[in-house]
C-alpha cells in the first residue's frame, strides 16, 4: 500500500429493505472523521447527530470527556491505520446514537489511484436513505407501511412530515456524486499562503 493507494468500500445500511446500498472510493489514508463525511454525502444523511466507527471492541468518533465512554478521536486515526493495527476488512458504522442507524463497511479492494481522478467518489448508489429521525430501521418501516397505503391513519401526517412523495428505491445518484465531488475539491485545495505586508 502506498500514500496514494485508494480503498473501494461498500456500504450497506443494515436492517432496512429496500436496501440502501453504496460504493465509494476513498484514499486509503483517509481520516475517519472525513470517512464519516463522505459516509454523509454518500448515503444523504444530514450530519446532524453523533456517529462512531467499531472495528472489534475499539471505537472512534467525537469523544466525550464527560461521559468517558472510551471512544477514540476520529480526527486522530486514519483508515489505513485501522486495517492495519485492528487487523480488519470491515468496520460498522453506527450514526444517531438514538435510532441507531447501523452500517456496514467492507472493503472490497485496494489499488493505486487514477491520476486525474479527485477522491472520494461515488461508484454506485442504490436506494434511498431514510429519512432523518424516523425511528431508526424499525420507525422506518411503519413509516413506509404509512406511505404504501393511502388509507393508513398515518399516511397524511408522513406525507407532510417528509414532504410529499417518497420513493424507498429511487437514488439522486448525481446529487450524492456532486457531494462527494465537492469534499474531494474542498479537501484538494493548496493551502493559502499569506501576502507579506511591504515594510
Amino acid at each position: 500500500m502506498t500514500a496514494v493507494s485508494i480503498a473501494q468500500l461498500r456500504i450497506k445500511l443494515d436492517g432496512v429493505e429496500p436496501a440502501v446500498l453504496r460504493r465509494v472510493e476513498v484514499p486509503l489514508a483517509i481520516r475517519l472523521d472525513r470517512l464519516h463525511q463522505v459516509l454523509q454525502a454518500a448515503l444523504g444523511w444530514t450530519d446532524s447527530h453523533l456517529y462512531e466507527f467499531r472495528a472489534r471492541d475499539i471505537g472512534w468518533g467525537v469523544p466525550d470527556p464527560d461521559f468517558g465512554d472510551g471512544r477514540l478521536d476520529a480526527r486522530k486515526a486514519r483508515l489505513v491505520d485501522v486495517l492495519e493495527d485492528v487487523g480488519v476488512k470491515s468496520l460498522k458504522y453506527l450514526y444517531d446514537f438514538g435510532d441507531g442507524w447501523e452500517h456496514t463497511i467492507r472493503i472490497e479492494r485496494i489499488g493505486d489511484a487514477v491520476p486525474g481522478v479527485a477522491y472520494p467518489r461515488l461508484v454506485e448508489a442504490t436506494g434511498h436513505c431514510p429519512p432523518e429521525d424516523v425511528g431508526g430501521p424499525w420507525g422506518y418501516r411503519d413509516f413506509l407501511e404509512a406511505m404504501a397505503d393511502p388509507d393508513h391513519e398515518q399516511h397524511a401526517e408522513m406525507v407532510t412530515w417528509v414532504g410529499g412523495h417518497f420513493d424507498p428505491a429511487a437514488v439522486d445518484v448525481q446529487r450524492h456524486a456532486g457531494a462527494l465531488a465537492a469534499l474531494a475539491k474542498r479537501w484538494s485545495r493548496p493551502p493559502t499562503t499569506r501576502r507579506k505586508r511591504p515594510t
